[in-house]
């Protein structure tokens, strides 16, 4: 992955600012007993496999793991120098070990630029919150008193929002996205995850003001925490793939089914994109254009493969294929939100469409992008009984259709990412090939 210049030039920052802070610490290391080495090795290992074992949120590209209680954790028992040097350790050992068995070229690429900007801001991070315990005159924090509490929550909230505004920063000036939206979306969806663990190092802390053998006690429910969380989206993960799996089926009746379910749902995220939608709003949009026509498996092979029109009969069954759809995947957490998107995929902004005949904004938005996507690739894709329209056609088509069959907001914003893809090829073939030039 080669950076952008700017995003370059905020990783080489950040790894200048982790260098020194590490070094800090690295002079002003100590241990004051045996007990502090056997918890730090502790750490240095639950840590690490937490990191590794870090569970991948895929609508913000994200990953979350308990390591965040861990890091905190030492910080408050062993203070912010023993915290630097384990996040450091740990972070990097762990980025090692997942780029291990890639290619050497690609490993070498992947560790300049992804594993150093996640070492680094992990020391960063855990360097600032450590300053508040120094502003405080506080080595460590025995969590005894209000205030420890107070300067606890305070190390929590810099963890937090620095760890948010690091990625998030990357991710805006690589993909060119907007800051400040994405980094409010993050915080409301990440807060509880991010609280569960803070309190955990709460608990960690608090333990061991009783001995350091009782923090082994919050270790279980820390690793129950873990893993649940991870099982929790796995099991989402794949009940998605599954009825993915059985979309995606539909190619042995009708090819033409699953391949366009597919690129539907690669425009659908593109337009939501250009909408500016909030991320989770955009995997949901992914996830309900990637199953909207599953229900065609009630539709007998007679009428879904037949090359000319459908008579009343045969098009009356074939409208009850979204209502199907949403029937299929009703009840299963990870749909409950696109379950009204897929039913009402096939309204029209005027009211023409089916099922229910809703018009405007009765429609849900995420319906209405899936719609217009739906539109533009039946009208760009053969069909048994027309020939794709060419691309001047398609535009003409849908802007006769904005403000009738689509939204007028979501066409434009179709139109614009139709545009962009054109400027974009039209580019490509203008740059001449080696050969020719001179």
């Amino acid at each position: 992955m080669k950076l952008p210049y700017r995003a370059a030039v905020f990783v080489l920052l950040l790894g200048l600012a982790a260098l020194a802070a590490l070094g800090f610490a690295a002079v002003h290391i100590s241990f004051t007993g045996i007990d502090e080495i056997v918890l730090f090795a502790v750490f240095v290992v639950l840590a690490l496999l937490a990191e590794i074992y870090a569970t991948r949120v895929p609508a913000y590209r994200w990953e979350i793991s308990s390591s965040v209680a861990i890091y905190l954790a030492t910080l408050f028992i062993l203070g912010p120098h023993l915290a630097v040097v384990l996040v450091f350790i740990c972070s990097l050992l762990s980025e090692l070990f997942l780029r291990w068995n890639s290619k050497p070229s690609e490993r070498q690429q992947s560790f300049i630029s992804i594993a150093s900007f996640n070492v680094s801001q992990l020391v960063v991070i855990i360097s600032a919150a450590g300053l508040l315990l120094r502003l405080f005159d506080r080595p460590t924090l025995s969590l005894v008193k209000s205030t420890d509490f107070a300067i606890a929550i305070g190390c929590f909230l810099i963890y937090m929002i620095l760890n948010i505004a690091f990625v998030t920063g990357i991710v805006s000036l690589t993909e060119r996205k907007p800051f400040f939206h994405s980094a409010v979306e993050s915080t409301r969806q990440f807060f509880v995850q991010y609280l569960v663990l803070c309190v955990s190092a709460l608990l960690l802390a608090v333990l061991h003001t009783i001995s350091v053998w009782h923090v082994f006690l919050a270790l279980f429910p820390l690793t129950l925490v873990h893993v649940s969380f991870r099982g929790y989206v796995k099991l989402q993960t794949e009940a998605r793939k599954t009825f993915e799996q059985i979309s995606r089926l539909l190619d042995e009746r009708d090819h033409y089914t699953a391949v366009h379910s597919q690129e539907v749902a690669d425009l659908a995220v593109e337009i939501a994109r250009e909408m500016d939608l909030p991320g989770a709003q955009i995997e949901r949009i992914e996830i309900a254009a990637r199953v909207h026509d599953i229900g065609k498996i009630a539709v007998p092979d007679a009428i879904l493969l037949k090359p000319g029109p459908l008579s009343d009969e045969e098009w009356a069954i074939m409208k009850r294929h979204p209502v199907v759809s949403a029937e299929l995947i009703e009840g299963l957490e990870i749909y409950e939100p696109v379950v009204d998107a897929v039913r009402h995929e096939h309204e029209r902004w005027d009211g023409s469409g089916y099922p229910d005949g809703l018009e405007g904004e009765e429609i849900p938005l995420m319906a209405r992008i899936i719609a217009a996507a739906d539109i533009y690739n039946a009208l760009t894709t053969d069909r048994p009984y027309r020939k794709a329209y060419s691309a001047e056609q398609t535009v003409a088509i849908l802007q006769e259709m904005r403000g009738t069959d689509l939204d007028p907001e979501v066409a434009d914003a179709l139109l614009r990412v139709i545009g962009a893809a054109a400027a974009e090829a039209l580019a490509l073939e203008e740059v001449p090939s080696p050969a020719t030039e001179t």
